[in-house]
């Protein structure tokens, strides 16, 4: 059985991630950055510049304030996050937009789709099913 790798900087993003997120919902006063999530970072093999990627529930408008907070805050949650870690240097940090949810979220529908189609297709009606015991069979 092969082995995922697991290397350092995969473990150092996922430390990153948990950080990165707590920092937002306990440390930032923001309210801008209030209904933000953290999914995913991803970080340079040498551990200097970290993508931390999150999502929002927020209109258009709402949302383009929310990341303009979080750039405003990463000064202060890369420093948090130097407290935090023990890494040589702290990572920058660059927050995107996370656009795998509604991509997933749309995949999912689109299986839970197909999938009633096949149950639909596959139900045996009555003239398919297979006859039960004693059923029509003439009385001997």
């Amino acid at each position: 059985m092969a082995k995922t790798a697991y290397n350092r900087a995969t473990r150092v993003a996922d430390q990153i991630r948990m950080e990165v997120a707590d920092i937002i919902m306990r440390k930032t006063k923001d309210p801008r950055v209030a209904s933000v999530t953290v999914t995913d970072v991803e970080i340079t093999n040498d551990l200097r510049l970290a993508r931390v990627f999150v999502t929002t529930l927020l209109d258009a408008e709402q949302e383009r304030n929310a990341f303009v907070g979080l750039n405003k805050a990463s000064g202060f949650i890369r420093s948090e996050l130097g407290r935090r870690l023990n890494l040589r240097y702290t990572p920058e940090i660059v927050f995107q937009k996370d656009v795998s949810g509604p991509r997933g979220d749309r995949l999912l529908s689109i299986l839970d789709h197909l999938d009633e189609e096949r149950k639909k297709d596959v139900k045996p009606d009555e003239s398919t099913a297979p006859a039960k015991a004693g059923e029509g069979q003439g009385k001997n």
